[in-house]
């Protein structure tokens, strides 16, 4: 794996993300505004971080570690917020229920830490002219 994977998996995660938990969170974001509004950071953190190793891998590399470090950080306290959640036998604000936003938060949480570790592989030095 490189971090061309890591870079693909940014731009789609990167635009995925706040498009779910828009979805998510229509109707309650007024309630907590940084709930919604944090996964737009986290989207564009990674959007940048992808596109500035398009521009150049390795001046970029360190762009992208920081999105998927701000993301895996999120998806972390996300995914076990959302199991004790479901312990407590609390409702989710989404329109679908408690244990799929689980395994959507799961499934996130795996391609965040594949993405993040994809993203720390040292890079070959590129020689110029």
């Amino acid at each position: 794996m490189n971090i061309w994977l890591s870079r693909k998996l940014a731009f789609l995660l990167g635009i995925i993300t706040p498009i779910l938990e828009t979805i998510r969170r229509w109707h309650t974001w007024q309630e907590s505004p940084s709930a919604l509004f944090d996964d737009y950071i986290l989207g564009g953190l990674l959007i940048y971080g992808a596109w500035r190793v398009g521009q150049n891998p390795q001046s970029g590399q360190r762009f992208l570690t920081a999105g998927w470090g701000f993301a895996l950080g999120m998806v972390y306290s996300s995914f076990f917020w959302q199991l004790e959640q479901m312990r407590l036998n609390a409702i989710d604000p989404a329109p679908v229920s408690s244990g799929l936003v689980a395994v959507v938060k799961g499934i996130g949480f795996i391609l965040v830490s594949i993405g993040f570790i994809t993203s720390l592989r040292k890079l070959p030095v590129e020689k110029y002219g």
